[in-house]
């Protein structure tokens, strides 16, 4: 009996934009995955290698230096932003020399809620960037629409002190992408493909970063 892990490849989006996904009703779960899957290898491939290749070199020199790398999002890509502290500080530094310094903007709830209502939630990572950003340090913003007034305003005040910025974007990218200094951006509709791929993205260069530090004998034995 034939599975639908057997079936053809689901269709490539035509033209320049991202179609519209799902565009209709699945009636399996199971059919329902292997398009979403599908969706996730197509989009991968819209991601600009050279973007992911620079993203590398600033986040490296970032953490050679000892410059800060702030992440922050909203929703989903608060989770990847608070991720991404983990495994560019943790994951990074183990078995190489570096100890990077990655601060994310999204992981405290009660410095978040006091800015917000205080001034308006805007601002409420420019806010924290303008206490503890210096120029030379990095600032990667998630945003699967790139519209996020908050990410725009951080991405904008960086652009304009010294703080080399990194936008992860889908959709049509928006303002973010247009702002940052290094747009890794990935033609998709659908914010579940969309922030699967951020969180994709930054593990790639995660590991990246830490086997690019370290020895073969080292690479070989260790787990990544």
């Amino acid at each position: 009996m034939s599975s639908v892990r057997d079936l053809e490849p689901f269709p490539s989006p035509s033209g320049d934009s991202p179609e519209k996904f799902p565009a209709t009703k699945f009636a399996l779960a199971a059919t329902y995955l292997d398009a979403y899957v599908y969706e996730i290898a197509r989009a991968a491939k819209s991601a600009e290698g050279t973007a992911v290749d620079r993203a590398a070199e600033l986040l490296l020199a970032a953490y050679a230096r000892g410059a800060r790398v702030f992440a922050c999002g909203n929703g989903g890509s608060a989770a990847i932003a608070n991720h991404l502290q983990c495994d560019h500080l943790k994951g990074v530094r183990t078995a190489t020399d570096l100890a990077p310094r990655v601060i994310s903007l999204s992981s405290s709830v009660e410095l978040l809620t006091a800015i917000a209502n205080d001034t308006e939630y805007a601002n409420v990572f420019v806010y924290q960037l303008e206490s503890q950003a210096e120029p030379g340090d990095v600032l990667l913003a998630i945003s699967s629409s790139g519209r996020s007034p908050n990410i725009v305003r951080a991405l904008a005040w960086a652009r304009d002190h010294g703080v080399k910025t990194i936008a992860l974007t889908g959709f049509d990218g928006g303002d973010a992408r247009e702002i940052a200094d290094v747009p890794i951006h990935v033609e998709a509709s659908n914010y579940g493909v969309i922030e699967d791929l951020h969180q994709a993205v930054m593990h790639a260069l995660a590991q990246f970063i830490r086997q690019s530090r370290m020895t073969e004998d080292a690479i070989s034995a260790g787990v990544f």
